[in-house]
């Protein structure tokens, strides 16, 4: 009974998600876990996720995605993936069960992407906090240019606009389109990212897009 749910689950994710698609194999290697069952849960409430939140207004969209995400838990990849830095695409982070603050963040801009929240509105942006020594990684809905930015933050269950989140220092944001530097905590020049040997973005994008990963 519980494979015949799942196969309608999986029916489910194929109809209805382009970021998360689920293969023979990961049926597969899901069954064969010993957390199986975290992970059914975790595949359902994803479904039940997109199919209440689709026609929310706005504000629902962003608190409902930002809290189902901060309710997993969150791990160094240090320790999760034995390097110093991996992005998970949105199905890795579900299966796994446990990620760090770029996979929150990917997971909620790919989630908000299928239940009608436009690109052009969801950035990555990659933040200081204060006291601390490592960058971190958040998701922002911005309105418009002039508008200051949503913070979308696994360190928080609240969503703040920008100017209210005086932890946070801004270094650069951006999307699947272009990218941003910001001044006083709203758009202000274009910019282009060197990500160095590795454009870590655009193999994040080629494993969902194209590889199903």
């Amino acid at each position: 009974m519980k494979r015949f749910i799942f196969l309608i689950l999986l029916s489910t994710l194929i109809l209805n998600s382009k970021s998360i698609i689920l293969t023979k194999n990961d049926i597969k290697d899901i069954d064969n876990s010993y957390y199986k069952k975290s992970i059914y849960l975790r595949l359902q409430g994803y479904v039940k996720l997109k199919r209440k939140i689709k026609d929310f207004n706005l504000e629902k969209k962003l608190n409902y995605t930002n809290s189902f995400y901060n309710k997993i838990l969150p791990i160094d990849d240090s320790r999760k993936y034995n390097v110093d830095d991996h992005w998970a695409t949105p199905k890795e982070f579900l299966i796994e069960g446990k990620g760090d603050c770029e996979d929150y963040a990917i997971a909620k801009y790919f989630t908000l992407l299928e239940v009608g929240v436009p690109k052009d509105k969801l950035y990555l942006a990659v933040v200081k906090v204060k006291a601390k020594t490592n960058y971190h990684m958040v998701l922002l809905y911005i309105e418009n240019k002039d508008s200051i930015p949503l913070v979308l933050d696994n360190l928080s269950f609240k969503i703040l606009s920008f100017d209210k989140r005086k932890d946070l220092i801004p270094k650069v944001i951006f999307n699947e389109n272009q990218a941003f530097i910001l001044k006083n905590k709203k758009i202000y020049k274009r910019v282009k990212i060197d990500w160095g040997e590795v454009d870590k973005w655009e193999k994040l994008l080629f494993r969902v897009y194209n590889k199903n990963e």
